[in-house]
């Protein structure tokens, strides 16, 4: 059986040309790709290679998981060198800030919801659980964010006294602890109950207050402020 190039492909089954006709909207996942991709290999389309890379992240297939793909990664499949595969990632990482830049549309971070609606598509595809530090001043204004610590994907090492070695040194009024749970379920484990407890405690001594502890898991969140075990 022949081979059938894009040249060969009718213009209404073009990517390009689709686009051109009706809008970026009418594409599927593999055709807006093959755009961006403009060639394939030999004895492959562009289309065809798009569905490969869309099929190799064995974490999640799909479009989310071009996030789990390294650039090494994306070079082990044929077809795919430096530059396209730079292009990926440079793609990957554009609607991710994307997406925080509309969550940050008169974000004032005064409440759980609006800080996880702000971070939560920096956090949703991590493999490892992250705990995120934010330093706040009299006015609320945000003063710094730090990560604290990366943990394996069920728990991370977290010390209250560099939390609060941070929060001295950017002359934090109060805290908000923020972390996320790789399996997407926000509910607390044992050890997260214990470590808010911990900071909540250091805090009060230092008059620097946790304000909240809050968990993020796939597009949902769990704040101890919000379920009352930090008031």
């Amino acid at each position: 059986m022949n081979h059938i190039t894009m040249k060969q492909m009718p213009d209404d089954e073009r990517p390009y040309e689709k686009c051109l006709k009706s809008g970026a909207g009418v594409l599927t996942d593999a055709e807006l790709l093959a755009v961006i991709l403009r060639t394939g290999a030999k004895g492959t389309t562009s289309i065809e290679l798009a569905k490969k890379i869309l099929n190799c992240s064995k974490t999640q297939p799909g479009l989310l998981g071009l996030y789990h793909l390294s650039a090494s990664g994306l070079c082990s499949i044929r077809g795919i060198g430096k530059v396209k595969a730079v292009q990926i990632q440079c793609i990957t990482e554009l609607s991710r800030r994307i997406a925080k830049a509309a969550a940050a549309e008169g974000n004032t971070f005064t409440s759980a919801q609006a800080i996880a609606e702000y971070y939560m598509e920096d956090f949703r595809h991590l493999d490892q659980e992250r705990v995120f530090l934010l330093s706040f001043d009299t006015r609320g204004k945000l003063l710094s964010e730090k990560t604290i610590s990366m943990g394996t994907v069920s728990q991370s090492c977290v010390s209250p006294r560099e939390i609060f070695l941070e929060a001295l040194e950017c002359h934090a009024v109060y805290v908000i602890l923020l972390h996320n749970h790789p399996s997407g379920d926000p509910q607390p484990s044992p050890e997260d109950r214990l470590l808010t407890m911990r900071v909540r405690e250091s805090g009060k001594l230092l008059e620097i207050p946790l304000m909240d502890h809050i968990i993020l898991g796939d597009r949902c969140y769990f704040s101890f402020r919000e379920e009352g075990i930090i008031k």
